[in-house]
C-alpha cells in the first residue's frame, strides 16, 4: 500500500476503548475496574444508578456497555432497550451480566439487543478478550462513518466547485443577436455537469462576422478547461500571427498551440467560419468536425471541409472553402452531439434525420433549437444525452 492509499486512515480519529459498566452493587464495579487497571489503553466508567446510565452513557461516549440486568428500580433488559432507540447509543456493543446462565434470559437479552451474554464475573481474561473484540468492530463503524461523512463534505464541495465552474463555461457564451442583419439563437446542455464543447461568434471588424463551435474529446474539468482556453483565443483574438479573417489561418494557429502532447493527450475538432456582410460571402474550414447545415429555400447544404482534428501533429496545411449565402437564409453550427442519438432499437438516428427534422421545422417559432433537444432527448430514453448537446444558428438576412 503506498503513502496516497494510507493517507486516508491518518486522518481518522483515534478512538480509546472506553468501558461503561451499569451494575447497583459497588463491588462489581470495583472488582471489574481492578481488572482493567493495568490495560493503558481501557478507560473504565461505572454507574451505580441505573435511572442515570442513559445520562451518563451519553457523556462517557463508551465503545462497550456492561449492563447488569437485575437492578433496583429500572431493568437491566428496558435499559437495553432504551440504549438501541438511542441515537447516539444505538450501536453501542452491548454485553449482559447475568447471576446465572439462563437460556430463556440469554434469548430474550439478545432478541432486545444485546450483542453479547456473561454470567458475571467472568475470567479477566475472557473479559477483556471481549470487551477489546467488541470495541475493535465499533471503533472500526465511527471511523468508516467519519470516512464516509468526510467523503459526502468533499463530494458536496467538489459539486459546488464544479457548478460554479459550469456557471463560467456559460457565462463566456455569447447574447443571442436579436436585431440586425444577422440574427444569432443557440441551445446548449452537457452531457456531464461540465462538457467538453463551447461556441461563439462576434464581430471581426465592420464587415467581417466570426462564428466557431468547438468539441474536445472528452468531458469534466480538463477539457473544459481546454475548450475554455480555446475559446478566449478566439473571442479576444490573441492568437500570434493569426488572420481572424482567414479560416485556414485560425485553424493551422490553433492546431500549433494546442498539441495533444502538450495538453493531457486531448484533441479537439471545430468548424470556424467568417461572413463578410458586404459582399455576402461565407468562408469557413472545419478540423475533424461535423458539416454546418445551410438551409435556404427548401433546399440544404453542407458546409464541410475534409481537415485533420487540431492537435494530431503539429505543420498541418489546412484548407477552406467558401460559399455566397442568399438572402434570409439560416446557417446551424453543431456538434454530433445533436444528431448521434441512439434509439431504443439500438439504432443511430444521425445527420440525415436531423436534416430532416430543421427542414421539417423550418418557418416555425424561434423554440426549434429547443424543440431539436425535447425531441432527441425523449428518443435516447436517457436522463442524460451521451455526449454534449450544442448548436449554433445564424440567420443571414
Amino acid at each position: 500500500m503506498n503513502e496516497k492509499q494510507r493517507q486516508p486512515e491518518k486522518d481518522l480519529t483515534r478512538h480509546g476503548i472506553r468501558v461503561f459498566l451499569v451494575d447497583d452493587q459497588l463491588m462489581v464495579g470495583e472488582t471489574v475496574r481492578r481488572m482493567l487497571a493495568d490495560e493503558d489503553d481501557i478507560s473504565f466508567f461505572f454507574c451505580q444508578d441505573p435511572k442515570a446510565a442513559i445520562k451518563m452513557a451519553q457523556e462517557v461516549s463508551p465503545t462497550v456497555i456492561l449492563q447488569d440486568l437485575v437492578m433496583p428500580d429500572v431493568d437491566g433488559l428496558t435499559l437495553v432497550k432504551f440504549y438501541r432507540v438511542h441515537p447516539k447509543l444505538k450501536d453501542v456493543p452491548l454485553i449482559v451480566l447475568s447471576s446465572k446462565e439462563e437460556a430463556i434470559t440469554k434469548a430474550e437479552a439478545f432478541r432486545v439487543g444485546a450483542n453479547d451474554y456473561l454470567v458475571k464475573l467472568p475470567d479477566k481474561i475472557e473479559l477483556i478478550a471481549r470487551i477489546r473484540y467488541h470495541s475493535k468492530g465499533y471503533i472500526n463503524l465511527l471511523q468508516k462513518n467519519e470516512a464516509y461523512d468526510a467523503l459526502l463534505k468533499s463530494q458536496q464541495a467538489l459539486a459546488a466547485q464544479l457548478a460554479s465552474a459550469a456557471e463560467h463555461v456559460l457565462s463566456l457564451l455569447p447574447a443571442p443577436i436579436k436585431h440586425g442583419p444577422i440574427i444569432t439563437d443557440w441551445y446548449y446542455v452537457p452531457s456531464a455537469q461540465l462538457g467538453g464543447d463551447t461556441f461563439g461568434y462576434h464581430w471581426i471588424d465592420k464587415e467581417h462576422f466570426a462564428v466557431y463551435l468547438l468539441d474536445v474529446c472528452d468531458h469534466g474539468v480538463v477539457p473544459a478547461l481546454l475548450s475554455v482556453s480555446a475559446l478566449n483565443d478566439l473571442r479576444t483574438q490573441t492568437l500570434p500571427d493569426t488572420d481572424f479573417r482567414s479560416p485556414e489561418r485560425v485553424l493551422a494557429a490553433l492546431n500549433e498551440k494546442f498539441q495533444m502532447e502538450k495538453h493531457n493527450n486531448l484533441y479537439f475538432t471545430i468548424w470556424y467560419g467568417v461572413y463578410n456582410i458586404a459582399t455576402r460571402r461565407l468562408r469557413y474550414g472545419c478540423a475533424g468536425h461535423p458539416p454546418a447545415l445551410l438551409i435556404y429555400s427548401d433546399e440544404i447544404k453542407e458546409l464541410f471541409t475534409e481537415n485533420m482534428f487540431i492537435g494530431g501533429m503539429p505543420g498541418v496545411d489546412y484548407r477552406c472553402s467558401e460559399i455566397d449565402l442568399p438572402l434570409n437564409c439560416s446557417l446551424y453550427v453543431l456538434s454530433d452531439g445533436c444528431y448521434e442519438i441512439t434509439r431504443g432499437d439500438g439504432t443511430i438516428w444521425g445527420l440525415n434525420n436531423l436534416k430532416g427534422f430543421l427542414l421539417s421545422e423550418k418557418g416555425k417559432p424561434d423554440s426549434e433549437l429547443e424543440g431539436l433537444y425535447r425531441f432527441v432527448h425523449e428518443m435516447s430514453g436517457k436522463e442524460a444525452l451521451d455526449d454534449d448537446f450544442s448548436i449554433v444558428k445564424i440567420i443571414f438576412y
